[in-house]
């Protein structure tokens, strides 16, 4: 066989797992065409984008009503803003709705590679995975934007202002409207929110929670590969703390509630994976009892345990 044949046959497999990955790829981008066309179906009227749209500023509704403005509404300064707004949206969503054929490609593409044992312990975490962010993203939606908008809007008055719009043109005020009486003195400040924008803090607190709810899909993972373990998690359990206080503050408001709140579910994340982490070793140092390589006084963590051990007690020691 010549060089050449040599050199064909080995770049074979790889032109072969490129055509793949093309394959694939286009799949999940006509996947993604196709959720995205969906979100502007109409449906009693209005595309889909549009009720995803009025869901999404629902806390925010909520929250100026509840403060006063018997009529809120948000407004758009550029001709285009709205469009991309909603092409944000069926970006967003229609990517959610594609999510499972483009999972399944993926899925597609990898399994032939992995073991029959690789494929049953990786198949769990794709279908927890996406659950655990509707999880996350449920929680911010209902609980944590509606928090946050109270908090940003309780500064400002946000009631309606309509004073003088009759001496501008304007022959009926809109029903409900709140009459601001004339004054010479002193400024009017209220809230003329902007659609995008609002739409802006919604989505970050959704991805932002939704990202966090993968902490336990993350670190069992993670556990499970070997990369870290139950004990190292819960040796590092203070300084998880921080880390988690640090987030809150960076992804929160500066209201001490909502901060509060994500701390308390990130953190019970934590707890719940270290959990989950430990009944993956159990699982693991069983298997392995029973194929005969641990005995069975043997663990497969116990030098770890005992490295630490040490440690503690020359600590002990010192004091």
């Amino acid at each position: 066989m010549s060089d050449d044949d040599e050199i064909e046959d080995s770049s074979a497999p790889l032109i072969e797992h490129l055509a793949e990955l093309r394959t694939r790829l286009i799949r999940s981008i006509i996947a993604l065409l196709v959720g995205i066309t969906v979100m502007f179906v109409p449906i009693q009227g209005e595309f889909i984008a549009v009720h995803i749209l009025e869901f999404l500023l629902k806390p925010i509704e909520e929250t100026l009503r509840a403060l006063g403005d018997p009529s809120p509404t948000l407004q758009f300064t550029a001709p285009q803003e709205y469009l991309f707004t909603l092409f944000r949206i069926s970006l967003v969503f229609g990517f959610a709705l594609a999510f499972p054929v483009i999972a399944f490609q993926m899925w597609r593409f990898v399994a032939p590679g992995l073991y029959r044992s690789e494929k049953s312990a990786f198949l769990p975490f794709i279908i927890a995975s996406p659950m655990m962010f509707l999880l996350g993203a449920s929680f911010a939606h209902f609980v944590v934007t509606p928090l946050a908008m109270s908090f940003f809007l309780g500064f400002a008055d946000v009631s309606s202002v309509f004073a003088n719009l009759l001496g501008q043109g304007v022959d009926e005020l809109p029903e409900g409207a709140a009459i601001v009486p004339e004054s010479e003195t002193g400024l009017k400040v209220t809230f003329f929110g902007k659609v995008n924008e609002s739409l802006g803090i919604s989505l970050t607190f959704i991805m932002a929670f939704g990202l966090c709810f993968q902490l336990p899909v993350l670190l069992t993972l993670m556990g499970k590969a070997g990369l870290v373990s139950a004990r190292g998690l819960a040796s590092v359990r203070k300084y998880a703390m921080v880390g988690i206080l640090v987030l809150a503050a960076l992804v929160t408001p500066p209201d001490v509630v909502t901060q509060l709140i994500l701390f308390t579910a990130v953190y019970g994340l934590y707890e719940i994976s270290i959990q989950l982490v430990r009944m993956v070793e159990k699982k693991k140092v069983q298997k392995l009892r029973e194929e005969g390589i641990l005995g069975e006084d043997e663990d497969l963590y116990s030098e770890f345990e005992d490295d630490e051990g040490e440690a503690d007690g020359e600590e002990d020691a010192k004091a």
